[in-house]
C-alpha cells in the first residue's frame, strides 16, 4: 500500500503557504520519535503490510539530519515489507541539496520532488523562498550526480505583477533541464498567509484567473509538444530511457482511491471506507502519541462520499472515472441517475464519454472541480 510522512518544519514561511509547519526546530527530535511511534501504532491500518510507495512531505523533509532520516527508515523497514520496485519520494528545497546531503538521501530515497517554484530571483524573494535562482538551477545537476534520475520539480504560475516573460523563462529553463516530471500549480491566496493578509489590507490584488488560465494553456501546450503526458490537471510526466512514463506513483494512488496511511501532525489516512485526520499541532501531537494514542478524528464515508471523492479526484486524471466503478459503488446505473447532469456536461464541451470512461476535455480541465460538483450524488 502507500505511506505518507508529514515533516512539519521549514527554515522560513513562504508567503503563500498554508500547510501545517513550524519554523522552530526545538521539537524536531521529539517529533521524529513520535512519528516513529505512530508508525508502530498504526501498522495494522493498511490492508496489507507491503508498501508500494513512501512519501515524505511537509514542510521541508530535506531539513532532516542523517540520523533522523535513518531513524524513520529503520522504523518503516521494521514494521512493513518494502516492495522490490518501491517508489520512495522526498520533498526537498534547493538550498538543502548540497552534494553531501544528496549522497546521504540517495541511500534511502529513489525519487526527489524539488520545490523550485520559479527560476526568477525577484519572484523568489517576493514569495519569501529560502533558495536563490542559482540554487534552483544547480540543484538538478547535483541531484543527478548523486544518482537521482527520477526527479520532479514544482512551479507556480498565475503570479501577479510580473512580466509575462518570467513564466516563459520558467518553462524554458525547466525544459532545458530535461526533468522527467513537473507539478505546476496556480498561485492561490489563502487567508491565513502573508499574501492573504496583504490582500486584506489592499496591498495585493486578487488572483488573476484569466492570467492563470492563459499560462495554464501555455504550460500544457509547451509540455505536450516536448513529449510529456498531461496525466493529471497539475502534473506532467515523460518516459524514461526504458520507455516507462515516470508518473508520481504515490500521488496517483490518491487519485485512484487506493488506501494510504498518513503519519505525523495534520496527516490524513484513507482505507476505502473512512478517513482519519491527525491533529495539526506539533506539541499536542507529541503529547498524545507519548500516551500511546493516535490524535486523529475519524470520518466514516457514506456511499455518496465515496462516489463524490472518486469523481473529484478521478476526473482530474487522464484516465478519468470508470462507469463500472461508479455503478459498483452506487449499486445502480450512474448514467441513469445523473442523466440530466451528464447531458449538460457533454453539451458544455467539458466532458466526454469514451466507452466505460468519463473524461475531461482539454477545455474541461480548466473547470474540473465544477464538472465534478455538477455530477455529485446525494
Amino acid at each position: 500500500m502507500h505511506l505518507y510522512l508529514h515533516i512539519p518544519f521549514c527554515k522560513q514561511a513562504c508567503h503563500y503557504c498554508d500547510f501545517h509547519f513550524s519554523t522552530s526546530m526545538r521539537l524536531k527530535p521529539a517529533l521524529v520519535e513520535a512519528i516513529c511511534t505512530e508508525i508502530r501504532l498504526q501498522k495494522e491500518y493498511l490492508p496489507t503490510s507491503v508498501l508500494e510507495t513512501v512519501y515524505l512531505g511537509g514542510g521541508t523533509p530535506s531539513i532532516l539530519t542523517e540520523n533522523e532520516v535513518a531513524q524513520l527508515f529503520e522504523t518503516i523497514n521494521n514494521q512493513f515489507v518494502i516492495a522490490p520496485n518501491v517508489e520512495i519520494t522526498l520533498e526537498a528545497n534547493p538550498d538543502d541539496l548540497s552534494r553531501e546531503k544528496l549522497t546521504m538521501l540517495r541511500r534511502y530515497v529513489n525519487r526527489l520532488s524539488i520545490g523550485i517554484q520559479t527560476f526568477d530571483e525577484k519572484t523568489l524573494r517576493w514569495m519569501n523562498r529560502a533558495h536563490s535562482a542559482t540554487e534552483a538551477e544547480n540543484c538538478v545537476g547535483l541531484a543527478r550526480e548523486a544518482g537521482f534520475e527520477n526527479l520532479s520539480v514544482d512551479l507556480i504560475y498565475g503570479i501577479p505583477n510580473r512580466h509575462e516573460s518570467c513564466w516563459q523563462q520558467d518553462l524554458e529553463k525547466m525544459l532545458a533541464l530535461n526533468i522527467p516530471h513537473l507539478s505546476a500549480y496556480a498561485l492561490t491566496i489563502e487567508p491565513d498567509t502573508a499574501f492573504g493578509r496583504w490582500q486584506q489590507k489592499g496591498k495585493l490584488p486578487p488572483a488573476d484567473e484569466a492570467l492563470a488560465a492563459d499560462q495554464f494553456e501555455e504550460l500544457t501546450q509547451a509540455l505536450i509538444l516536448a513529449g510529456y503526458e498531461h496525466y493529471e490537471i497539475s502534473n506532467f510526466a515523460r518516459a524514461d530511457q526504458k520507455g516507462a512514463v515516470q508518473y508520481a506513483r504515490h500521488n496517483t494512488a490518491y487519485w485512484q482511491r487506493k488506501p494510504y496511511l498518513g503519519v505525523g501532525p495534520s496527516a490524513h489516512s484513507y482505507n476505502g471506507f473512512s478517513r482519519q485526520y491527525n491533529i495539526a499541532n506539533n506539541a499536542r501531537y507529541i503529547a498524545v502519541i507519548q500516551q500511546g494514542r493516535v490524535p486523529a478524528e475519524r470520518e466514516e464515508l457514506t456511499i455518496a462520499d465515496q462516489v463524490n471523492d472518486y469523481l473529484l479526484t478521478g476526473l482530474r486524471t487522464q484516465w478519468g472515472c470508470s462507469l463500472t466503478e461508479l455503478n459498483k459503488l452506487l449499486a445502480m446505473d450512474f448514467t441513469c441517475q445523473q442523466a440530466d447532469e451528464l447531458s449538460a456536461m457533454y453539451a458544455s464541451g467539458w466532458l466526454i464519454r469514451e466507452g466505460d470512461w468519463l473524461r475531461l476535455t482539454q477545455a474541461g480541465k480548466l473547470f474540473a472541480d465544477r464538472v465534478a460538483a455538477t455530477l455529485f450524488v446525494e
